[in-house]
């Protein structure tokens, strides 16, 4: 089996190079992904201090890489899972089907851990603060990679519709090679079996079917699509439930994001209010030093004033004028 491409990317982080790098897998198959459960507690590169700061953005970026990675191998998977799904269709050969549905089940489960490890990371990632200018940035970037995972997502539950309905399709088809005359209510019920009763009119229409062997590997088969077509089932759900928490997780990471975004607002705004009074406050001192200084300078001049009329009034020369002549 091809090497755990997840676990040897953790490892190259480990030593320092901080990203994920995807490359060719696959011998005899084509294709190979295995080994990418997520583990039990998984922590993302972005915020491992707690407080999403790190080495300011370059953890944010680092970790938007490794995601969008992660994306590009379940888009790959969901090719590889619609040409499996034709594979298992277009067959004819028992061990080579089987084979492929192995392949299949195998495939599909790595697809939904995958899944699931990439919507934690991306729950994460957006629960990090990024208090400040950055807090756009990160909600633009936020919003790219949720944007592409719920497009892989939509790609993958309209593979999966597509091959239900071909599936059925060949359902019908093989009940018809036992019975040519059957009603579309019998067509239904076989196709559909809900509660076991396409089953019991397959039964029937085999009992009286003229060609017993070839009815006996049409019943085979369609026990065998009705499997594949239950599994379909259980897949579309999951997937529209992961599609419907994506959809949650967008608004509440948009709305936190905002919310930051408006408080950095208001403290800038505060910011900017009180650069402004202080302003105001040193322009309002600068002029009552100003008119203090004028003050002091008018009471030294009015103190000169009145020293000057004192004198003139008082005219000590004259008096010193007459005493002199008296004598």
């Amino acid at each position: 089996m091809a090497m755990d491409r997840l676990a040897a990317l953790r490892a190259q982080r480990g030593q320092g190079d901080g990203s994920y790098r995807t490359q060719g897998q696959g011998q005899g198959r084509g294709y190979e992904m295995s080994g990418v459960n997520p583990p039990s507690n998984p922590q993302p590169a972005y915020g491992a201090n707690g407080n999403g700061a790190g080495e300011g953005m370059t953890d944010f970026y680092g970790e938007i890489g490794n995601i969008q990675d992660m994306i590009a191998q379940f888009d790959s998977n969901v090719s590889r899972i619609s040409d499996l799904h034709s594979r298992v269709l277009n067959n004819m050969d028992e061990a080579q089907s089987n084979r492929f549905n192995a392949e299949l089940d195998e495939l599909v489960g790595e697809t939904r851990s995958l899944s699931g490890q990439i919507k934690r990371r991306i729950e994460s990632l957006g629960a990090q603060p990024t208090p400040g200018a950055d807090a756009r940035i990160k909600k633009n970037q936020l919003s790219l990679v949720r944007k592409k995972f719920m497009e892989v997502v939509q790609k993958y539950q309209n593979v999966e519709a597509d091959y239900r309905s071909r599936y059925k399709q060949r359902v019908e088809r093989q009940f018809k090679i036992v019975k040519p005359d059957a009603t579309q209510e019998e067509v239904a019920a076989v196709v559909n079996n809900s509660s076991g009763t396409g089953n019991q009119i397959f039964a029937q229409a085999i009992s009286s079917s003229t060609r017993y062997g070839e009815s006996r590997a049409a019943y085979r088969e369609v026990q065998e699509r009705h499997e594949d077509i239950r599994k379909i089932e259980q897949t579309l759900a999951e997937l529209a439930q992961l599609f419907n928490d994506m959809s949650i997780l967008v608004q509440q990471q948009d709305e936190q994001i905002d919310a930051v975004q408006t408080a950095a607002a208001g403290v800038e705004k505060d910011t900017e209010a009180a650069l402004g009074q202080t302003e105001k406050a040193v322009v309002s001192a600068r002029k009552a030093r100003r008119k203090r200084w004028i003050c002091f300078w008018l009471t030294i001049l009015i103190a000169i004033i009145i020293a000057v009329i004192i004198v003139v009034s008082i005219r000590p020369w004259q008096n010193k004028g007459n005493n002199n002549g008296g004598s």
